[in-house]
């Protein structure tokens, strides 16, 4: 399926291809730049032209559903800006920050005041975003502010009606869920209270919906976990992971997912171990294996960044996965930790996509 003629043109006139952020059955989504108005700026794409035949009138509802959804919170400053909107494309301005699940503000009071704010300022506008139990659709900015994104199954309301207040209440009910994760003692009595009372609408949907989604999106459309590796990561790399540490050459290893423009989701080993040469032979290990599909990446470091705890910095490691290097910025402390970073980044090896979003880390 193609674009129309419309909106082809304009992207070849406007769009410049960057990293491929997700492609599935309702969308491709990409991150690259716009030209707009104000010049050339950070964008992010979403297009219809690779969804499936037998997905694509969904697939038209929920991009119908983001369209709307965007154009109304428009100034509102809690999201992405909508820049241009085709008939089966639109471009959004991208949000400078990572998602929570990769940020983890432990104890970030000041983050969770902000995304109260943002849910008030789009209750106001009559926009209920649906879609808030997923941490990827929280976004904690460079600024240190909270920013929601993908719209798609955003609701909007002209008036306040009992279902616009159920909606509104899972919402929040959702974001008071991520600051029990990350700020549990800031959570104040009614927020406890909140927390501890779904709506009927919610109980109903456990007890009876969810099933249904989910038997429809791990069975028919492959979806399994939230950072979007589907079956791949959730199934594949914890076998992989344990044939890769069975070399007695290698001390650790971590596995995360990165939208792959050939297979759709591809996976990147990161395998800490000294001799660089490993690589060629973890391969054929793994081809003889008669395992899991190996990883499309495997790159040996002499260290993986790892937390306080001892555990690997898979944020950090995705992120690198991905080419959106200047995202990782932020999450550096040290001169040390930069230092440290960039010997992994020089001989990363997903270069397919590689583009210009890494002008504030050390180059190569």
């Amino acid at each position: 399926m193609s674009l129309p003629k419309e909106d082809a043109a304009v992207l070849a006139a406007r769009w410049t291809e960057g990293v491929l952020l997700k492609r599935d059955v309702f969308s491709t989504v990409e991150r690259g730049r716009f030209k707009s108005e104000r010049g050339e700026i950070d964008a992010v794409l979403r297009r219809l032209d690779e969804v499936p035949w037998w997905s694509f009138v969904l697939a038209r509802h929920l991009f119908a559903r983001e369209k709307h959804a965007l154009a109304l919170a428009k100034g509102l400053n809690v999201g992405p800006e909508l820049l241009w909107t085709g008939r089966r494309a639109l471009v959004r301005g991208f949000v400078d920050g990572v998602a929570l699940h990769l940020a983890k503000p432990h104890g970030n009071v000041a983050y969770f005041r902000s995304a109260k704010d943002a849910l008030r300022r789009l209750r106001h506008a009559g926009i209920c975003h649906n879609d808030l139990a997923k941490e990827q659709n929280w976004l904690v900015g460079r600024d240190g502010r909270a920013y929601v994104t993908d719209f798609q199954l955003a609701a909007c309301f002209g008036r306040r009606g009992r279902l616009y207040r159920i909606l509104a209440y899972e919402d929040l009910r959702h974001l008071l869920k991520h600051k029990r994760s990350y700020a549990p003692e800031a959570l104040t009595p009614r927020e406890r209270k909140i927390l501890a009372k779904k709506s009927f609408a919610a109980s109903l949907w456990l007890a009876t919906g969810k099933k249904v989604y989910r038997a429809i999106t791990r069975g028919l459309f492959n979806f399994t976990d939230r950072e979007g590796g589907g079956r791949r990561l959730v199934n594949d790399a914890p076998v992989l992971v344990d044939l890769i540490r069975k070399n007695p050459a290698v001390r650790d290893t971590a596995i995360v997912a990165f939208a792959d423009r050939r297979s759709g989701v591809g996976l990147y080993a990161f395998v800490e171990a000294e001799e660089a040469a490993l690589e060629d032979r973890l391969r054929n290990d793994l081809a003889a294996a008669n395992g899991p599909k190996p990883p499309e990446h495997i790159q040996v470091v002499h260290a993986l960044p790892r937390d306080a705890s001892g555990k690997p910095r898979t944020e950090i490691l995705q992120l690198v996965a991905m080419n959106q290097l200047d995202l990782i910025e932020p999450m550096m402390k040290s001169d040390q930790d930069r230092a440290f970073l960039k010997d992994i980044l020089d001989q990363r090896k997903n270069l397919r996509d590689r583009f210009n979003f890494e002008a504030d880390l050390p180059s190569s």
